[in-house]
């Protein structure tokens, strides 16, 4: 279709090994929501400050993902863009750079995720003073909430709005909480805001109990399955390995061997883009048949690895999902 320039590229040149692959893994989510089959799409890495926004943006506009599992880097970079785009640095020379140069980045307030340096003033502290005070009222007025209730409270509230330098179109984290789309963010605690709520919880401004804990992530997503995966299942789509996929997809077995819940279906599409070693007990390089041990995936779920860069693959994919 001339209207489909991205996705017809990808069906005349995409033929053979890992293109290939990537050709099967869309065609399968496209399958699979064409079922009415609901996706999970999980975030590792530096995917917001890679700007994914610009295309997962609109796959929550057009409902082709219900639910996010992210990491907290992924969750609060994506705002940080919104908010200091024109303060980011590129450092194309990364590889070159000595510890001394380093050490000046940092002098600089510029933190560096790979060729990108995220300056720290411009974006953490442009909105530490407003998650504060969001945190603060909740915790007066009684309420916990997760991380990501929060920063949605934040960008609903409209008061970061002075602060955008990007359209916010193409901010994933606008369309989420717009949509006050189903999320678990597991290992928040690791993040900058993260750090910053444990810094005030230290200095007795916070409670700890204020924030919602990784165990009642799980317990609501154990419910949030169990409500939406019917005798379909639920697909999963991996961006990179760590905690922001092997949270979610253990919360089948789960259901399944702990909670007893035998009729609990497995994950019924499986992708996973990544270029981690498939060998040395890496959980980001394990074939997604390993999967099928750990009672995760069915003997025949779809199964797709794309193995390879996931800033240059997961925006075809979306790409060829959203029909671009």
């Amino acid at each position: 279709m001339a209207t489909s320039p991205i996705s017809n590229f990808i069906d005349n040149n995409y033929l053979h090994f890992n293109a290939a692959a990537l050709v099967d893994a869309a065609k399968g989510y496209k399958k699979h929501l064409e079922e009415d089959k609901k996706m999970l799409i999980s975030l590792a890495g530096a995917m917001s400050t890679g700007e994914l926004g610009k295309s997962l943006a609109e796959m929550i506009r057009q409902d082709k993902v219900h639910i996010i599992s992210c990491t907290g880097a992924n969750l609060e970079e994506d705002v940080m863009n919104l908010v200091a785009h024109s303060h980011y640095r590129r450092v194309p020379n990364y590889r070159d750079l000595t510890p001394q140069e380093e050490w000046d980045l940092l002098e600089k307030g510029l933190n560096r995720v790979t060729d990108t340096c995220i300056p720290e003033e411009e974006a953490f502290r442009r909105i530490q003073k407003h998650i504060f005070k969001i945190w603060k009222d909740a915790e007066d007025n009684g309420e916990r909430l997760f991380p990501h209730e929060f920063l949605f409270r934040l960008l609903n509230s409209g008061i970061m709005e002075q602060y955008y330098e990007i359209d916010p179109k193409n901010s994933w984290m606008v369309e989420a909480a717009k949509k006050n789309l189903p999320m678990v963010v597991p290992g928040w605690e690791d993040s900058t805001l993260g750090n910053i709520f444990a810094s005030y919880c230290i200095k007795g401004e916070l409670k700890a109990s204020t924030m919602k804990s990784g165990i009642e992530y799980m317990m609501w997503l154990a419910d949030w399955y169990t409500d939406n995966a019917e005798d379909k299942g639920i697909g999963f789509f991996q961006i990179g390995g760590g905690i922001a996929g092997d949270f979610p997809i253990c919360v089948v077995p789960m259901l399944y061997q702990d909670m007893e819940r035998e009729d609990t279906p497995f994950w019924s599409y499986f992708c996973q883009i990544s270029d981690s070693t498939t060998s040395y007990g890496s959980y980001s390089g394990a074939v997604p048949n390993e999967k099928i041990t750990w009672g995760k995936l069915d003997i025949n779920t779809p199964k797709y690895i794309v193995e390879s860069d996931a800033t240059i693959v997961a925006p075809l994919i979306f790409g060829y999902v959203l029909g671009w």
